[in-house]
């Protein structure tokens, strides 16, 4: 056995030594972040509907809770984003957590009217591409010679300001997407309205029962604050069906421009109604197909003609069919409203066409906490033909905020 010279053991012990030294040192350091002096200002000053950013300069490590009037938890994130629709002053409390030790930072908002009015109603449409329906190319009306912008402008026209009229969006996925002239607040409870056509009859066993045809409500907060809804990421609103398993995600369907010349077909028995059961050809993602069929009710083409390719895709969330034949002999179809969370599902005059932002979800499926929203994207969520009725289609006739008057 080699024995160890007595300075070479002596000189790794002191090296042991000053490196445990070292590590004491830098763990004293970690312990004793320091903070900087001005963490919060003593006073913000903000308009009705802006969003104030607060982004104090802390540790990458701090822990931030974030309090309105002592009560409140309104965020844990690095940044404050706040917004509010009411002349008040909020007191703003902060609690900073740095390696278990934590610090209290206090501060007012004062929330201070506007310098221009603002509309509670749609301000801009930004995209319009209906499906495959029968009043595709009548609501809004196809000119010849249109393009994809004119029918955007049309959609405009039907839906900017207090006296809208409606779009229809066709079937599965058909969208609308518009905007606002200011942020819409996340704040407790339903925080915008989007108004339809749906109605709920009289039936004694049939509640909330009548036309209901549900689309699915997308929304965006103008992150980068230019007023169009490119960069910002889009949070589905979750509805009573979204996390069942008759819901599908990232469903896609393609519709196929419909042969002129093609021969008819009536299907036995819709003699009285229907004019071609295999009009427009359409295939989904899943191995599915089938047709839209042609009524006598509308005779115009309900492929949209400003689209010159032979097809076109939509995607989408699909919910499940809620049309059904109260009649049993195909005269008398109703369509259910769902519990909550979709456009064209409720009467507008009805609580229930109001939504809520916090309903919000990412594309896991995960609850976000947005300050507020600018865009809304609404498309037709059921792919259904309900016999003499037709597909089954979205129709919007305006939305607004519900914190102006």
């Amino acid at each position: 056995m080699k024995t160890i010279p007595f300075k070479i053991l002596k000189t790794t012990l002191l090296s042991i030594l000053f490196l445990g030294f070292i590590a004491c040192e830098t763990d004293k350091e970690e312990d004793n972040v320091e903070i900087p002096a001005e963490v919060l200002k003593e006073y913000y000053s903000i308009d009705r509907f802006k969003v104030l950013n607060i982004a104090p300069n802390l540790p990458a490590n701090s822990k931030l809770t974030w309090i309105a009037n002592e009560d409140s938890l309104i965020s844990q994130n690095s940044q404050l984003d706040f917004i509010s629709p009411y002349l008040k002053n909020y007191k703003l409390t902060l609690k900073v957590e740095i390696n278990g030790s934590v610090k209290t930072y206090t501060s007012t908002i004062n929330v201070v009217q506007e310098t221009k009015a603002y509309s509670k109603y749609i301000s801009n449409v930004f995209d319009f591409r209906p499906a495959a329906g029968q009043f595709t190319n009548t609501i809004p009306e196809y000119v010849t010679g249109n393009t994809q912008n004119n029918l955007i402008s049309a959609a405009k026209k039907a839906l900017v300001g207090s006296n809208t009229t409606m779009v229809s969006l066709g079937g599965f996925g058909g969208h609308v997407v518009f905007g606002f002239d200011h942020t819409i607040p996340n704040m407790a409870g339903r925080d915008f309205k989007v108004l339809g056509n749906a109605f709920w009859g009289n039936q004694a066993n049939e509640a909330r029962s009548g036309s209901c045809e549900a689309g699915i409500i997308s929304v965006a907060y103008d992150k980068n604050k230019n007023g169009k809804p490119d960069e910002d990421e889009w949070y589905e609103i979750a509805g009573s069906e979204y996390f069942k398993n008759t819901t599908l995600k990232n469903y896609s369907i393609t519709y196929f421009k419909p042969d002129p010349n093609k021969t008819p077909i009536v299907a036995e028995g819709n003699e009285s109604w229907q004019m071609d059961s295999e009009y427009i050809k359409w295939q989904d993602n899943l191995g599915n197909s089938g047709y839209k069929s042609k009524n006598i009710f509308h005779e115009q083409s309900y492929y949209p003609l400003w689209i010159s390719e032979a097809s076109y895709t939509l995607k989408g969330t699909k919910i499940a069919d809620n049309f059904y034949d109260q009649s049993g002999a195909g005269n008398y179809w109703v369509g259910k409203s769902f519990d909550f969370g979709y456009a064209d599902n409720a009467p507008n005059n009805d609580k229930a066409s109001n939504i809520d932002i916090a309903w919000a979800v990412d594309k896991n499926g995960n609850y976000v906490k947005l300050p507020g929203i600018d865009f809304i994207k609404i498309h037709t969520a059921i792919n259904q033909e309900a016999g003499w009725l037709g597909e089954v289609s979205t129709e919007v006739a305006g939305a607004y905020d519900l914190y102006l008057n």
